[in-house]
């Protein structure tokens, strides 16, 4: 394996983690997005990853797929809500903020490990440079 190839697969390794994060974002942001009780309430979005040529070395990571959550919510009752039913309930996500804030900060850390891969491979081209001019 080559420093080349560590850039790649760490670069690999920042485009999912971007979409993880993208998605997590977007998750906790509509997290109070009421809907009327016979709409479909927000659905979250869940990130797949996989490893591509795993155990090769070679290989690195790709967005296998983006799932959705449910549809079904959560029901609150807030009759002085605009959206409440006449029974005076509106629908919510079922998403849960401390998962969701979970999910990001395990998606940072890895962003940052494979952003520190790069960086440490960038630093080692530099070095190579340098030898070849003394």
């Amino acid at each position: 394996m080559s420093t080349f190839d560590a850039v790649r697969i760490a670069g690999s390794g920042l485009y999912a983690n971007r979409k993880w994060m993208d998605a997590v974002s977007d998750n906790i942001a509509n997290i109070n997005t009421a809907k009327a009780p016979g709409d479909d309430a927000f659905q979250e979005r869940m990130i797949v990853a996989e490893a591509v040529d795993y155990g090769s070395g070679q290989g690195g990571v790709r967005v296998a797929a983006t799932r959705l959550g449910s549809t079904e919510g959560r029901l609150v009752y807030e009759p002085d809500n605009a959206l409440a039913d006449e029974s005076g309930y509106v629908k919510y996500p079922d998403i849960d903020l401390g998962e969701q804030m979970t999910q990001m900060m395990m998606a940072q850390r890895s962003y940052q490990a494979n952003l520190a891969t790069v960086e440490r491979a960038t630093t080692a081209y530099q070095q190579a440079l340098q030898l070849g001019k003394g």
